[in-house]
C-alpha cells in the first residue's frame, strides 16, 4: 500500500503530510480463478502495508472442461458457490467497509458466464466483476509492488494462472506494459498433458506451445533484460515451498525467496518422473495441486529459458492483494 499510495497516487501522500493520519479501513476481496479461489480480509492504512486479518484459498477448478466446452460445468459452479456462501458468512463477521469480487480466465471464456454470475448474486450475495487479462495484470502488479524488497524497482512480473498467464513489464517513469496469453496450468493439462505420468511427446508439445506464445507476448515489450524477474501465484509459490521442503505453507519463507532456474529444472524432473498419485505428500506441495504442478513447472521453466533469465524473485502477494489496494484507492478518490 505504501508503494502505491506513496508513488503513483502522489496527491494522496501530499494530503497525508498536512492532514492527521487516517484510520485503517477494512476491505474484503475474493479472486475467483480458473483453478483456485482466494479470500483476503485486511486493514489498509495510507503509508503502511496491508494488515491481513483473514485469508483462505481453495483449489476448486471452476475452469474444469472450459477449454473444450466453453462452458462452466454445473458441478464446478456448485463447488465455487458453496465456498462463496461460506465466505459470505466470514466476511459478514468482520464489518468490512466494502467487498470486491473478481473473476478471471475461466469465467471470461465461458459462454454461460451470465448464468454463473446470476447464481453467485442470488445464492451468495456477491456482485462479481469479470476482469480482462490486462486488468488482471494491472491489479496483480499493485499487489506485487506492495511487497517488493527495498531496492527492487524495475520488474518483469509473471502470473501463472489456471487458464492464462500474464506478463507485466513495469519500469520507473514508464507506463506498465502487460500481455496475457491463453496458457495456464488447467488449460495446458486439459489440452496436451493427458497421460499419467506424462509422455515425452506431451512435454515436448507443451514446451513448444509455451515457447511460441512467450516469444509472441514479449516481442514488442521492449528491454526486459535489466529488470528483476518476479513470479507470483500458486505454481511459483508451490515450487518455492518445495525447493525448501516446507512441511507447511509459510508465507514468510516463501515471499521474496529467490528461486533459481536450476532448482526449477530439478523439481520439474522430479515431478515428471512421478505419477499424480506419487506426487501426493511431496514436501511443500499443496494438496490437490498434484496434477497441475507439473504443468506449472513446464510453463515457468520454459518461459525463463525463453527469456534467458536464471532467477525468479517469488512474491506471495498478487491479485487478491491488488484487488484490495485498488478498491482502497478508488474509495479514497470517491471520498475526496
Amino acid at each position: 500500500v505504501a508503494e502505491e499510495t506513496g508513488s503513483r497516487y502522489g496527491r494522496h501522500s501530499e494530503r497525508a503530510m498536512t492532514a492527521p493520519p487516517q484510520p485503517a479501513r477494512r476491505f474484503a476481496g475474493i479472486d475467483i480463478g480458473t483453478l483456485t479461489c482466494r479470500l483476503l480480509i485486511a486493514d489498509l492504512a495510507s503509508g503502511h502495508p496491508l494488515t491481513e486479518l483473514r485469508s483462505d484459498r481453495r483449489i476448486l477448478r471452476l475452469g474444469e472442461g472450459v477449454d473444450q466446452t466453453k462452458r462452466l460445468s454445473p458441478v464446478a459452479m456448485d463447488r465455487v458457490i458453496a465456498c462463496l456462501q461460506e465466505w459470505r458468512n466470514v466476511i459478514d463477521g468482520y464489518q468490512v467497509e466494502a467487498t470486491a469480487v473478481v473473476a478471471t480466465s475461466a469465467v471470461r471464456d465461458a459462454a454461460n458466464r451470465d448464468d454463473f454470475l446470476e447464481r453467485v448474486k442470488r445464492e451468495a450475495g456477491f456482485e462479481v466483476e469479470v476482469i480482462s487479462g490486462e486488468e488482471e495484470a494491472r491489479r496483480t502488479l499493485l499487489g506485487i509492488r506492495s511487497g517488493l524488497p527495498t531496492g527492487v524497482t524495475d520488474i518483469l512480473a509473471l502470473d501463472i494462472g489456471g487458464g492464462s498467464t500474464e506478463f507485466i513489464l513495469d519500469r520507473r517513469g514508464q507506463k506498465p506494459i502487460t500481455r496475457s496469453i491463453d496458457i495456464g496450468v488447467v488449460r495446458l493439462c486439459e489440452r496436451l498433458l493427458r497421460h499419467d505420468p506424462l509422455t515425452n511427446e506431451e512435454v515436448r508439445q507443451a514446451r513448444e506451445w509455451v515457447t511460441r506464445e512467450t516469444k509472441a507476448a514479449i516481442a514488442d515489450m521492449g528491454d526486459y533484460r535489466q529488470v528483476t524477474f518476479v513470479g507470483t501465484a500458486g505454481t511459483v509459490t508451490s515450487l518455492a515451498a518445495m525447493a525448501q521442503k516446507l512441511p507447511t505453507y509459510e508465507s514468510a519463507r516463501i515471499h521474496n525467496y529467490v528461486l533459481k532456474l536450476e532448482t526449477i529444472r530439478e523439481l520439474e524432473h522430479t515431478l515428471l518422473s512421478k505419477t499424480k498419485a506419487e506426487r501426493v505428500g511431496l514436501p511443500g506441495l499443496e494438496k490437490n495441486r498434484e496434477e497441475v504442478i507439473a504443468a506449472g513447472a513446464i510453463i515457468i521453466r520454459t518461459i525463463m529459458e525463453t527469456l534467458g533469465v536464471e532467477v525468479c524473485l517469488v512474491s506471495d502477494l498478487g491479485l487478491r492483494e491488488g484487488v484490495l489496494i485498488d478498491m482502497a484507492v478508488r474509495e479514497s478518490r470517491n471520498n475526496i
